[in-house]
């Protein structure tokens, strides 16, 4: 990963998204067998978190077909041709961060062990500071006051 001053990364570096998805549940998986802690959520309780992994991939397949219809990159630090704001992009600003998040949570659940459960959070502070700060600069420099108005009228996550 390249950084500048300290703790500041350079846009448009790193892994993406999916990397940080699956190093989470590869943690997930770790902690669970390393040190779970406690047992949170018993059989069959913890089966929702399937319900929860399924939706979460359904929250990231959508939006990604919005990008594609308007034949715009998908790709994180790449330059847009136009401004997502349809479908799920109505209600929140990364519906498919959101649902990576909801695949962490479904994970948390199946393992039904507490440890588990910190990844999710993690994700939220590290999606946050590395990607999602980055490419709200990059909308903004790129789509100016349309980027800004939209980012008023709707939240980041939820």
């Amino acid at each position: 990963m390249a950084f500048g001053k300290i703790g500041e990364r350079k846009e448009g570096r790193g892994p993406l998204p999916p990397v940080y998805l699956l190093l989470g549940i590869l943690l997930q998986v770790g902690f669970h067998y390393a040190m779970p802690l406690a047992v949170i959520v018993s059989r069959p309780y913890n089966w929702s978190g399937i319900a929860l992994i399924v939706a979460g991939v359904l929250i990231i397949v959508f939006p990604a077909a919005s990008f594609s219809k308007a034949d715009t990159t998908i790709i994180p630090f790449r330059e847009s041709s136009s401004l997502v704001v349809s479908g799920l992009y109505r209600y929140t600003r990364n519906p498919m961060y959101l649902g990576m998040l909801i695949i962490l949570v479904g994970v948390a659940l199946l393992t039904g062990s507490l440890s588990p459960f910190v990844v999710p959070l993690l994700f939220v502070l590290v999606i946050n500071k590395m990607i999602i700060s980055v490419e709200e600069r990059m909308l903004e420099r790129e789509f100016g006051e349309e980027y800004r108005d939209y980012r008023k009228s709707v939240r980041r996550w939820i």
